[in-house]
């Protein structure tokens, strides 16, 4: 099955809107683990508009399951990712005032930059997954500067799903993933992936982790965290374990 990885940096939103630490990100994050996510998604950002660095560090101390940090790797980012050393590290082409994440590396130009990164991470024994379009060309460089997998980022998906012409875009996204596991890539997903649009996407053979935040925390506020982690994981056929 794909693995589920709740990105919490909605919950981190909320939390600071206030100064007394409601909601807590952590146990937010102890509750999508009972609920049987297999992982946890942070994006600590320059402006630290919602994950801050200490939430990082508070998290890396309490989780049983995969830590994925993801972030543009600036100095700052990249010292967070030596101490806390997660299980996976996503690098992300954002700039710091971005809005939100919204295109994947162009590794023509900036391939040669992050080829040291992402040795450096390798060695720390951190996955490195890369932030990426589905372009077939761009891919293929993605494995000759050494990464472990790409995140494949579906907002065009979630849009074409949304307007009703998803089937030229499926094949596209469908074209990526095939590509890159044929030269040796783990295929990842995320971006406005929700209850709504997952079930087709996952269709796509071999993707092994979604990284969901927005639409998640969203229908938590229907159903609550617990349920909404779980519908999730119902949608990818994942095992529901019984609190």
């Amino acid at each position: 099955m794909t693995n589920l990885s709740v990105n919490l940096n909605k919950v981190a939103l909320l939390r600071n809107s206030r100064n007394f630490g409601i909601p807590s990100v952590i146990e937010a994050a102890s509750t999508c683990i009972q609920a049987g996510a297999q992982g946890i998604t942070v994006h600590p950002r320059p402006d630290q508009r919602h994950i801050k660095p200490e939430d990082v560090y508070e998290l890396a101390q309490i989780l049983s399951v995969e830590f994925n940090i993801e972030g543009n790797p600036s100095p700052q980012f990249l010292e967070i990712i030596r101490e806390v050393k997660p299980t996976q590290c996503t690098l992300v082409p954002d700039a710091p005032d971005a809005f939100t994440s919204d295109h994947g590396w162009d590794l023509a130009a900036n391939g040669s930059w992050l080829r040291p990164i992402i040795q450096e991470l390798k060695d720390l024994g951190v996955r490195v997954s890369l932030f990426m379009d589905a372009d077939l060309i761009q891919i293929e460089r993605a494995k000759e500067i050494g990464a472990d997998r790409i995140e494949l980022y579906t907002e065009p998906y979630a849009t074409a799903f949304r307007n009703g012409d998803v089937e030229p875009v499926f094949q596209q996204y469908q074209k990526a993933a095939q590509k890159a596991q044929e030269i040796g890539l783990g295929v990842n997903a995320g971006h406005d992936l929700n209850l709504q649009n997952l079930e087709k996407f996952c269709s796509i053979p071999g993707i092994l982790e979604v990284s969901i935040g927005h639409a998640l925390i969203a229908d938590a506020l229907d159903v609550g965290l617990f349920n909404a982690v779980q519908e999730y994981l119902r949608v990818l056929g994942g095992s529901i374990p019984n609190v």
